[in-house]
């Protein structure tokens, strides 16, 4: 089932879950469905099943999928570290960790890998303490119990972990080093993007310069905040967008690169038990093959 429709003044003030299931004649749990997969937008935007609706809110439901064919196997994925608690897996590019707007739901995902791993009850995300972009690789955390889950999350809200990322941008960013404070929230007309706008969440990404190369840098960052797209709206924002992001600058994908040059390269924090761990993850092949044709113009 699916439609556009438009709220009427007699259904103001209604949760949008209560006006789907009133509308469309579902259950209110349906509706919720709908909402938390992502085949409701409001003004164009995804909203939470709590959201009010508004006179004139113009609300789009899209049509229900055909049946899916069958997932395909977990990936495998290779692991960095393995207690009772945890794991440390080193994500590839191109791997999306759990299904959401936007996403093919029946490619594999580092959720899917996870269910194998972990005796985490959540459904969708089960041991997921953080994420990764699709196309960025490197160090993922996934917890294999419940309550590992639960300590790991704390300390990233807490901001006792600490995050290094390998990133080239286009040009030279001044000074070398520095610290990024702009507020990040949604893009105003691309439900899928975000961008630096007023009204935003806080976020910080602290950087350095490691190399520079004729139209690019090498940067060290380390975010202190972990909203989604963080270190790529941020560099866009200043000017110096990640080579190879074309969600977020040029086009064009330069020195053979097939995605953006973004790569989680060290993880420093607490396992559930108190022991502190810090990880590396070297440079993968095809943003070692990019840097090397920099390298080679110097």
């Amino acid at each position: 089932m699916s439609g556009d429709y438009h709220v009427p003044e007699g259904a103001a003030t209604e949760r949008l879950d209560v006006f789907l299931a009133l509308t469309m004649k579902l259950s209110r749990s349906s509706a919720g469905r709908l909402i938390k997969n992502g085949a409701v937008l409001v003004n164009r935007r995804p909203e939470k099943a709590s959201y009010i609706v508004q006179i004139g809110d113009s609300i789009e439901v899209a049509p229900a999928p055909q049946a899916p064919a069958a997932r395909q196997a977990p990936p495998k994925l290779p692991v960095t570290y393995e207690d009772a608690e945890l794991l440390v897996v080193d994500k590839p590019a191109g791997l999306t960790v759990h299904p959401g707007a936007g996403i093919n739901q029946n490619s594999p995902t580092v959720a899917d890998f996870a269910r194998t791993k972990s005796t985490d009850p959540d459904a969708d995300r089960p041991g997921i303490v953080h994420r990764l972009d699709r196309d960025t690789s490197g160090l993922l955390i996934i917890a294999k119990t419940e309550a590992a889950k639960v300590a790991l999350q704390r300390q990233f809200r807490a901001r006792q972990v600490q995050k290094t990322y390998l990133a080239l941008v286009v040009g030279h960013p001044r000074p070398d080093a520095a610290t990024i404070k702009l507020p990040v929230g949604r893009h105003p007309s691309r439900p899928l993007q975000q961008a630096v706008v007023p009204g935003g969440r806080s976020a910080q990404t602290r950087y350095r310069t490691l190399e520079s190369y004729p139209g690019y840098s090498l940067i060290e960052a380390h975010p202190a905040t972990g909203r989604t797209h963080q270190i790529r709206v941020h560099f866009a924002a200043i000017g110096h967008p990640i080579a190879g992001d074309t969600t977020y600058g040029p086009k064009d994908r330069p020195l053979s690169l097939h995605r953006q040059f973004l790569h989680a390269a060290a993880l420093t924090f607490a396992t559930p038990t108190g022991q502190t761990l810090a990880l590396e993850s070297p440079l993968p092949a095809d943003l070692a093959a990019a840097l090397a044709k920099l390298q080679n113009t110097v």
